[in-house]
């Protein structure tokens, strides 16, 4: 039996084997609760559902490290703002 798509296939979509592991199952998961899967096959597990999703870049693995970056700068601009908020308010205070 050949299993369509590939491990190596898949690895081109993640950094390594454990990513690709818990990227699959994650959408396995929300395919078996009920989500509409992304791909049409024929009536498979959904695992194999998530697995020809990800090969057909139905969806993307996010990283922890980069929602760890995107939060870091997000929490940067955030305080820079109220910063520049407050400073605006000491500014009319002294007028």
């Amino acid at each position: 039996m050949i299993v369509k798509p590939t491990v190596t296939e898949l690895l081109k979509k993640a950094k390594n084997r454990y990513e690709l592991v818990i990227a699959t199952s994650k959408r396995a998961r929300q395919i078996a609760m009920g989500d509409e899967p992304l791909t049409k096959v024929k009536e498979e597990s959904p695992v194999t559902l998530a697995a020809n999703e990800l090969a057909e870049g139905k969806f993307e693995i996010i990283r922890e490290e980069e929602n760890k970056e995107e939060n870091k700068e997000e929490i940067k601009e955030q305080s820079e703002e109220q910063n520049n908020e407050e400073a605006k308010k000491d500014t009319e205070i002294e007028e």
